[in-house]
């Protein structure tokens, strides 16, 4: 299925992921795992993302007519074509333009490398999804914050790049909530946490000039540190958060029927985790819970289209693309404290 980690069964049975994930589960739930520690390197071996030598070639389409048929090129677009790592075959990824450049996964862990040595990070994550067209390497750093004394984020550095040619590659900087394992991010007001790179010739460069951008990301979550101080110093009572979430996220008198049901139910559970869950002990009845309550909703409750452990892939797929930002960044702003 399309949102799936990639896999190949061999001639003998054996299923093959190109993943890979150090030790115990990922905040995202994908990958293979293994004992230790792993490299740039070991992803490109033991993850089978090394050596797809994605390159450009040129369009074509053909044309039957009652005459016979015709191979048209088309102009100024080009096929993403990888040599696939459990077979050898060339396939198509997806259709680009002349200036788009290929960055491959080699160039895409290696900038991660290079990251190890000056921040303490190791690596966390690699995989490929939807058959190879994006592909995603995670690193966590070695401190997380404290925010109020009293609940742990994780500091994760996630590069995210596609071959497809329908995203640029993009290099964020994510908090994790410990206990519960939803990434907090939000867009604030000097830094997102995120840079991208456009797929075009300077890429190489781009990608160099990318880890001096991620001084910015650190000082995001610095930034960060600071609001959600502010947001769990501020209280605010049950009756307080139910009806500013129900004037955000509530059906109008005009919706129908199942529309109010869905957002109904998605203010209960909302309710349900600020007032009753065992994530927010400790922070309840602050708006460090409130918002909280919204992030882990987005990345454990809202529905996906998927059943059983294709749900568990598809939510962890949403997460680490960056679906849900909509709704956490609008919960950001209902309960930040401005200084």
């Amino acid at each position: 299925m399309a949102h799936q980690i990639e896999t190949h069964t061999t001639e003998t049975g054996e299923l093959q992921a190109a993943a890979i994930y150090a030790r115990q589960d990922a905040w995202h739930k994908l990958g293979t795992t293994v004992t230790e520690a792993f490299t740039a390197e070991d992803a490109m071996t033991i993850g089978h993302l090394g050596g797809w030598n994605v390159r450009k070639t040129p369009l074509t389409t053909t044309d039957i007519t009652d005459d016979g048929v015709t191979t048209i090129e088309v102009p100024d677009r080009f096929a993403t074509v990888r040599t696939n790592p459990f077979t050898g075959a060339s396939e198509a990824l997806g259709v680009v333009g002349n200036h788009y450049t290929p960055i491959q996964n080699e160039e895409h862990a290696e900038f991660l490398n290079a990251l190890v040595d000056e921040s303490g990070a190791h690596f966390e994550t690699a995989g490929s999804l939807r058959g190879g067209r994006e592909v995603f390497v995670t690193m966590k750093m070695p401190d997380h914050l404290m925010i109020g004394d009293a609940d742990p984020v994780d500091q994760y550095i996630a590069a995210i790049n596609s071959h497809d040619g329908t995203s640029s590659f993009r290099v964020m900087v994510t908090p994790v909530r410990v206990v519960c394992a939803n990434t907090v991010a939000a867009a604030l007001r000097n830094n997102k946490g995120v840079h991208s790179i456009r797929h075009t010739r300077s890429s190489t460069q781009a990608i160099g000039e990318a880890r001096r951008a991620l001084d910015l990301s650190f000082a995001y979550l610095d930034e960060f540190q600071a609001e959600a101080e502010r947001m769990i110093q501020t209280s605010i009572t049950e009756a307080q958060f139910n009806s500013i979430i129900t004037a955000e996220f509530g059906a109008g008198e005009d919706a129908s029927k199942s529309a109010q049901t869905r957002r109904g139910n998605m203010i209960d559970q909302m309710m349900t985790l600020f007032a009753e869950a065992g994530t927010q002990k400790g922070v309840r009845g602050t708006n460090w819970a409130a918002y909280n309550s919204i992030t882990e909703y987005a990345d454990h409750f809202q529905p996906v289209f998927a059943k059983g452990d294709n749900e568990a892939e598809a939510r962890a797929q949403r997460v680490i693309l960056g679906a849900g930002a909509d709704i956490k960044q609008r919960a950001f702003e209902l309960f930040r404290v401005n200084a």
